[in-house]
């Protein structure tokens, strides 16, 4: 029999009806339940096809743990060796290089040296930085946030330089990254799940945390909502990511990504409301199903994402139409087709 487990901390709505839903819908040669764990040995697997990770991003032993797992042959969402290496500075140099807005955004050096490390250390950051350019980059009001944070942690919104000298000044030995404000007309939180499963939900990230989920204007048009579908479905196969959010702010009917690294993503019902809560148990019970009949012994069935695959295969990474693959199929890259004989060239585009 295959087991399914879902690995967690605090949270409880999610993790139990996952479990149920689970075991509802599958047949009897696959069982869903929580993870547990007594012991760790190198190499040795932990009897699950396939385990939702829901915490160790805060837990370094158990990511530790699903490491040696997916080495045996476990089907860990999220690939716990791609989440390990990413941060949103990438992603948004990813999206940048994909063709999907985001906010010009800027990387900035901690403002205390790194434990361990001196003045030695950073022979090749000149100093000062050239802020000014800096600054006009990116313009203000701005927004500072770790490069690699979440949760909305050290999140600050900067009116001028003096501001962000001062706020920089705070942040210790977090390395930063400044942002231009998007001042949106419409908010988007989406979930994506398999990187097909797609569930658009309006948001209002300006009010209290319980009330954020509870929108009353329609959304502006549906090509709209089809764009952000289509910008969802290729950010999260090109970071190869099973379970994520990404969110969106719309200006001027532009759907600019924020934040599209959440792979743990809140799934509370309290917080993300009973119609959404129902969605993501169904769809995440749906693929963890399809994840763990797909399970082969003593291979890898991670999930690795398209940029993963492109950069192994030495093919360049280049924009495609802002069009998704079918549900279920994988989002190739379009070979550029060359002019037809004796024709006008082909006009490039950026």
């Amino acid at each position: 029999m295959k087991k399914i487990g879902i690995l967690f901390g605090k949270e409880r709505s999610f993790p139990e009806a996952f479990v149920k839903r689970v075991n509802q819908i599958a047949g009897k040669d696959i069982r869903a339940e929580f993870v547990s764990i007594d012991k760790i040995f190198q190499a040795e697997a932990l009897d699950y096809a396939v385990i939702i990770d829901r915490i160790s991003q805060d837990v370094p032993f158990y990511r530790a743990a699903l490491k040696n797992a997916a080495i045996t042959g476990t089907a860990v969402i999220n690939n716990p060796f791609w989440w390990s290496a990413d941060e949103k500075f990438f992603n948004n140099a990813l999206a940048v290089k994909l063709g999907i807005p985001v906010p010009k955004t800027a990387l900035i050096p901690s403002k205390e040296h790194p434990d361990d490390t001196s003045e030695q250390s950073f022979s090749n950051l000149a100093y000062p930085m050239d802020w000014n350019t800096i600054f006009e980059y990116t313009g203000f009001p701005a927004y500072m946030k770790p490069f690699d944070g979440g949760g909305w942690k050290e999140v600050y919104k900067l009116h001028d330089k003096e501001d962000f000298f001062d706020k920089h000044s705070q942040t210790k030995q977090t390395v930063m990254m400044l942002q231009e404000e998007i001042i949106f007309d419409e908010y988007y939180r989406c979930y994506c799940i398999g990187g097909k499963y797609v569930r658009i939900m309006q948001y209002e990230p300006r009010n209290p945390f319980h009330l954020r989920y509870y929108v009353n204007t329609p959304p502006s048009s549906e090509k709209l909502l089809k764009t952000i579908h289509d910008y969802v479905i290729k950010l999260n196969q090109y970071l190869g990511y099973d379970f994520n959010t990404v969110e969106f702010a719309v200006r001027d009917g532009i759907p600019y990504a924020i934040d599209f690294c959440n792979p743990a993503p809140d799934a509370e019902v309290t917080s993300v409301g009973q119609e959404n809560f129902d969605w993501v148990v169904e769809h995440a019970a749906k693929y963890a199903l399809e994840r763990a009949q797909l399970h082969k012994n003593d291979q890898d069935n991670l999930t690795w994402g398209e940029y993963i695959k492109t950069s192994a295969a030495g093919k360049p990474l280049v924009a495609t139409k802002k069009t998704a693959a079918p549900a279920g199929k994988p989002l190739v890259q379009e070979k550029a087709k060359p002019a037809p004989a004796k024709k006008a060239p082909v006009k490039k585009t950026k």
